[in-house]
């Protein structure tokens, strides 16, 4: 990966571990934060655990990517530093957070945990802030680990030695849990039995989910944020859906990674090539410039929950969804909200991010269910574009 990006990387057990130890390293505590509020909870709640306070941005409604022009001058004053989502692999803007940065002197940390082959102006994801946290559980499917890219190679010695204090001993259990994992959801597929597992995980009490956002449960965390900066006191928020998230890798899960990287390229064109078919379809927006191979398709539909029933109907699952915003699910205590919500919120509502692996079933079942396209305010009637011209 340092070859690919042209930078100093460092291993972390998840892309959640490599943001905290760089927000530790960049921000004082008590710092502000811009971030996107359609984005995964756990990571707000890594910000919160590094002693910061988040500030959510204005996004666009067609891709839920930061809206630069939105922030307020009064915001950017304000700022410790800024961290990027690039959502489903749909790059931010970030040449112009870049700039932004660069005129406050403050870090840009970049989140491209579903961005690892995206690029901007032929540049990948990742090489334009100060650090940049991947997830290597998304793109190649190993469902384990990460990496802590950095502009200045130096600082690599100084967070290896706080990573290494964030880390657990490896355990044997948990490698031959990880090892079996594989055969044993392949196993429930094959047998048809994901709805049956799934109920008895909410028997044995097993879901940490039972809705999109988790709880929040607002007294613990005021008690946990003013032990903050401290990762223990927002272990149970940060496990969620990644109990192996700060344990440190054994032999099985490092030679797995390894395997599952040589495949990378392959993976990334198959991602490719899915993500220009469905950039193809009414549920699209077109988006300037090539396309990327997106982690996830953000596809806009008036009905997402009909959506979504329809294409479980057909073992296909709907993940990653970020609704409601941030700003919605934490208010005002735990965060600053956007000063134009409203574009987050829609998007949020109605984006539906399949996976672009299995476009030709997604088009099927969208079609059968003649699922209607969803258009921003001021986009009503757009045309989808041509297959391949455009990203999504």
């Amino acid at each position: 990966m340092g070859r690919r990006l042209g930078r100093e990387c460092l291993y972390v057990p998840s892309c959640r571990i490599g943001l905290y130890v760089a927000l530790r390293h960049w921000c004082p505590p008590g710092g502000r934060v811009l971030m996107s509020p359609v984005n995964d909870d756990v990571i707000f709640f890594v910000v919160l655990a590094a002693g910061l306070r988040p500030v959510q941005a204005p996004l666009s409604a067609e891709d839920g990517s930061i809206d630069t022009a939105a922030v307020p001058d009064s915001v950017w004053r304000g700022l410790s530093a800024v961290i990027t989502t690039n959502l489903y692999g749909n790059p931010d803007p970030v040449p112009e957070l870049r700039a932004r940065c660069d005129q406050l002197g403050i870090p840009l940390i970049e989140d491209a945990a579903h961005a690892i082959g995206s690029e901007v102006d032929r540049r990948p994801v990742g090489t334009f802030g100060d650090a940049s946290v991947f997830s290597l559980s998304k793109h190649t499917g190993a469902k384990t680990g990460g990496f802590l890219a950095v502009a200045d190679p130096a600082l690599r010695p100084a967070l290896e030695r706080a990573r290494d204090e964030l880390l657990e001993p490896a355990r044997l259990s948990a490698e031959i849990s990880y090892g079996l994992r594989p055969y044993a959801e392949a196993g429930v597929r094959g047998l048809r039995l994901v709805r049956a597992a799934r109920a008895t995980q909410r028997l044995l009490g097993l879901e940490e989910r039972e809705d999109i956002r988790m709880e929040l449960r607002p007294g613990e965390l005021k008690q946990a944020m003013s032990a903050a900066p401290a990762l223990a006191d927002f272990h149970s928020w940060i496990r969620v859906d990644m109990h192996d998230y700060r344990l440190r890798p054994g032999g099985l899960r490092l030679r797995r990674t390894q395997r599952l990287l040589t495949r990378l390229d392959h993976r990334l064109a198959a991602h490719l090539a899915g993500t220009r078919r469905l950039s193809a379809t009414e549920w699209a927006l077109p988006r300037p410039g090539p396309a990327q191979p997106l982690f996830r398709v953000p596809l806009l539909v008036e009905d997402r929950d009909a959506a979504i029933a329809a294409l479980a109907r057909r073992r296909i699952t709907v993940g990653y969804l970020y609704d409601p915003p941030l700003d919605a699910y934490a208010g005002e205590v735990f965060t600053d909200p956007s000063p134009a919500p409203g574009p987050a919120a829609w998007f949020a509502r109605h984006a539906l991010p399949v996976d672009p692996l299995r476009a030709e079933q997604v088009i099927s079942v969208l079609t059968e269910l003649r699922a209607r396209p969803a258009r921003p305010p001021g986009r009503a009637g757009t045309a989808p574009p041509t297959q391949g011209e455009h990203g999504v």
